[in-house]
């Protein structure tokens, strides 16, 4: 009778496996027993169909091998509870079961992946020498060693760092802790001096071999307004913002006077400028544009009006914490003859030289004239000479009936005489007794009238 359940015995198992394993790999061998006869001791053993493992029957009777029938990945599914299930063939059928504990163990299959990529930060200039100002973090879907991380900056051939201008900066300009990615800047950011810059972070595994992987990290330089406005007009000579100007006294109201003009190597409200009159002589003479700068009269001068005037102009930006400078413009107030004195002498320069341009402008346009002239003299020339042409082919014309004298020519030992007439016939013969001066044309009578002979 089938009174016996089949019996299930793991005769070896390697409970891990690694995970690069081929398939067909031996993971246990199975031994199945069953005290029963016939086809009560025909025992069929199976597991599931949902695991990457399989049952292969072994040469030897109820003996079966557990392998694996596809590639295994740790990261997706570390460890496995596998049920083995036998049957026996009975009526009524006995079965029993048997799990065994399957690990999945890791080998370095995964590079680090950063969180980022690329990474971008902001800084702003001015930052402490030493102190971590960004960081880079990557993580590593291995486990153990082969998921520890460390972390160095890529530097080229030269043991550098490139900005995006290709600008070289030291080696020692930039520093990372291999253990969690923090950045460290070793001396100040200065946005006047650099603005970006771009390098490479690579993180290395522990693994055997190790892998990694690198990634760009951008760094914006932040402006702070460090920077005070720079006087650049007015400026004397010992380098002081200081100037003078010479006006005349008739000038009318809305004159303008000068421009006080200023730089920020700051950018944004840091580097915007206004100006200000903070002192003056008579505030009801002159005044200043806040944004442009420009000094000009309020109104006309008068004979009480003082002669010298200073004015004290303040500059100073829009930062958070406002950086100011000053310049000092003297204004001198002059008679008319002595302001323009030097503009005349300038212009008298600028009109000789302006005499010298009309005098060659003249020299070329007389040289185009006639250049112009010779060559429409040269045409009608040509003209002339093809018409003359033209009008003795057409008199030599043979079957020529008009009115028109004819020309023959004749000669007469060296004398070479030509006869003018009406057209002749050859028949037209020399008159004898006329010592050969005397032609006889035929009679041809016309109401033109034209001559019957010619004396030559």
């Amino acid at each position: 009778m089938n009174d016996n359940a089949p019996h299930i015995e793991i005769t070896s198992f390697s409970n891990s496996i690694p995970e690069d394993s081929r398939p067909g790999t031996t993971v246990a061998l199975i031994s199945v027993n069953d005290f029963d006869s016939g086809l009560n001791g025909k025992v069929i053993c199976s597991i599931g169909e949902d695991v990457p493992f399989a049952l292969s029957p072994s040469l030897r009777d109820k003996m079966y091998s557990l392998v694996t029938k596809s590639p295994l990945d740790r990261e997706k599914q570390s460890q496995y509870d596998l049920t083995i299930t036998a049957k026996d063939a009975g009526q009524p059928s006995l079965s029993s079961e048997k799990t065994i504990h399957v690990v999945v163990s890791d080998v370095n299959d995964n590079r680090p992946e950063f969180l980022l990529s690329p990474y971008t930060f902001y800084v702003t200039e001015g930052n402490d020498p030493g102190a971590s100002v960004f960081s880079v973090k990557a993580f590593d879907r291995d486990e153990n060693d082969n998921a520890v991380i460390s972390y160095h900056i890529l530097r080229d051939g030269n043991d550098i760092i490139r900005d995006r201008g290709g600008e070289n900066l030291l080696a020692s300009f930039l520093n990372v802790n291999s253990e969690n990615g923090d950045i460290l800047a070793l001396k100040s950011f200065d946005f006047e001096t650099l603005k970006t810059f771009q390098f490479q972070v690579v993180a290395t595994d522990s693994g055997t071999p190790p892998l990694s992987s690198n990634v760009t990290v951008n760094v914006f330089i932040l402006d702070q307004n460090d920077n005070a406005p720079v006087i650049l007009y007015p400026v004397s000579s010992n380098g002081s913002a200081e100037g003078v100007e010479e006006i005349p006294r008739n000038v009318n109201a809305g004159h303008l006077v000068t421009k006080v003009r200023a730089y920020d190597a700051d950018i944004g409200y840091n580097g915007w400028l206004l100006f200000s009159l903070q002192e003056v002589t008579d505030h009801s003479l002159f005044g200043l544009d806040r944004y442009t700068g420009q000094i000009r009269t309020l109104r006309s001068f008068t004979e009480t009006d003082e002669a010298e005037h200073k004015l004290l102009i303040l500059v100073k930006d829009n930062g958070n914490v406002s950086l100011s400078a000053t310049a000092t413009v003297i204004v001198k107030v002059v008679e008319p003859k002595e302001a323009f004195a030097a503009s005349d002498v300038k212009s008298a320069a600028e009109e000789d030289e302006g005499n010298d341009v009309t005098f060659y402008l003249m020299i070329t346009l007389g040289s185009v004239s006639v250049l112009f002239l010779i060559s429409i003299i040269v045409l009608i020339a040509m003209q002339c000479s093809k018409t003359t042409d033209y009008t003795s082919k057409y008199l030599q014309e043979p079957n020529y009936d008009g009115t028109l004298c004819h020309s023959i020519q004749y000669r007469s030992g060296d004398k070479r005489y030509m006869l003018v007439g009406p057209r002749m016939s050859i028949g037209s013969t020399i008159a004898p007794g006329s010592h050969a001066n005397t032609l006889v044309l035929p009679d041809r009578r016309s109401a033109s009238g034209e001559c019957s002979s010619v004396v030559l």
